[in-house]
């Protein structure tokens, strides 16, 4: 991810991070107003507003025209429009966790459960941590490989004495499917 758009982002939620400013954004989206308007409005005087207006317009979430004595502004559309379109993207966002390691709430289930011999301790409780526990002992099954029951339950039983739980939580949580007696792993 690029820093400029982590920046960009960061500055247009740092400019709506305030309750009044979310209100005049909600104002200006009906129609412009003076900051005098404003002012009456929200209850508040008119150097709070100013405030409020220069840290919007610092993002381009408003722009300010003269009329007569003052100035109208008003909410640029256009801003919030290319904000969703181009930053707030399932993939920009995702884009923030690059330098995040997403195996290390697994890590640390299987050496909070684990033994040094890779046997399991007991089985967690906690759903999360059941799987995380499920999908270490799915990497003893090949992808796409058929298994009967019974060579499951022993490669299983390996591990932990509870094959029987342990095969339902593959199946549960859709690791492995199941017909006619023949077990096979779905999942990376």
């Amino acid at each position: 991810m690029e820093n400029q758009t982590i920046e960009t982002l960061l500055a247009f939620f740092k400019a709506l991070s305030d309750t009044s400013r979310l209100k005049i954004i909600g104002l200006l989206a009906n129609k412009s107003y003076t900051v005098e308007q404003l002012s009456a409005l929200l209850g508040l005087n008119a150097s709070t507003i100013s405030h409020h207006l220069s840290r919007l317009s610092e993002v381009d979430l408003v722009s300010a025209q003269a009329d007569g004595y003052y100035n109208l502004y008003s909410l640029n559309t256009i801003t919030l429009e290319n904000m969703s379109k181009s930053i707030l993207t399932k993939e920009t966002l995702q884009g923030f966790t690059t330098d995040v390691d997403l195996d290390a709430f697994d890590r640390k289930i299987r050496k909070d459960f684990l033994l040094p011999d890779g046997t399991i301790k007991q089985l967690p409780a906690q759903e999360k941590k059941f799987i995380a526990i499920l999908k270490y002992l799915l990497e003893q099954f090949e992808l796409g490989k058929a298994y009967p029951e019974k060579e499951l339950n022993e490669i299983i039983a390996r591990f932990h004495e509870d094959y029987a739980t342990i095969r339902r939580g593959f199946i549960e949580f859709k690791m492995m499917t199941r017909e006619n007696g023949i077990y096979t792993r779905i999942i990376e």
